[in-house]
């Protein structure tokens, strides 16, 4: 039951791109590329570093957000903004600074830990442009993968940092992204569509 759990859990977080990519074709959604590259390569480093470390099922959950986030990167390339800014650059660093740290101390803990604060550093300009224009972001792709986060904590059997770690950040990122857009629209009065 738990591996089910931890396997529906990577493929919600798959499918949770879906109403991003649809909304990036429409025209509604601007991603940055540069942002959601950073995301790709951050959970790329997560997911290794997930199974480098014995935690699979944290690992279901990562894999599935690498492809969802490659997936947007590469839809955007075509309808989303490439502009680089100095924070996309320290992201950038401080993700390649991750993976060598891992692999100089070994320490798949270090380079989830290091991941997991980049990752927040590059998901604050993604709140705050939610905060600015909510109409430019889609909140179901936050909430599907709050959900699929959920999913992977309910699979766990250990609870060890590897295990915890980016589940327990997506749900808090994902329920912050989904409070800020909907409060936004809200207070704009702009479609709040499902």
């Amino acid at each position: 039951m738990k591996n089910a759990l931890a396997i529906a859990s990577g493929l919600l977080v798959m499918l949770s791109s879906l109403p991003y990519l649809i909304d990036i074709v429409k025209g509604k959604t601007k991603p940055n590329i540069v942002s959601w590259a950073t995301w790709t390569l951050l959970t790329t480093i997560a997911t290794i570093a997930a199974f480098a470390a014995h935690a699979p099922r944290a690992a279901m959950l990562t894999l599935g957000a690498t492809l969802a986030t490659l997936a947007v990167v590469i839809l955007g390339l075509k309808y989303g903004t490439a502009k680089i800014t100095r924070f996309d650059v320290f992201c950038q660093i401080g993700a390649l600074g991750g993976l060598i740290l891992w692999f100089v101390f070994d320490s798949p803990s270090l380079a989830l830990g290091f991941a997991l604060a980049i990752d927040l550093i590059g998901g604050l300009p993604t709140l705050y442009h939610s905060w600015r224009k909510p109409n430019e972001e889609t909140w179901q792709t936050f909430f599907i993968g709050m959900i699929a986060s959920i999913l992977t904590l309910l699979s766990l059997n250990a609870y060890h940092f590897a295990d915890l770690a980016f589940p327990v950040y997506f749900v808090i990122f994902d329920m912050a992204a989904v409070f800020v857009i909907v409060l936004r629209r809200k207070q704009k009065r702009l479609i709040l569509a499902l």
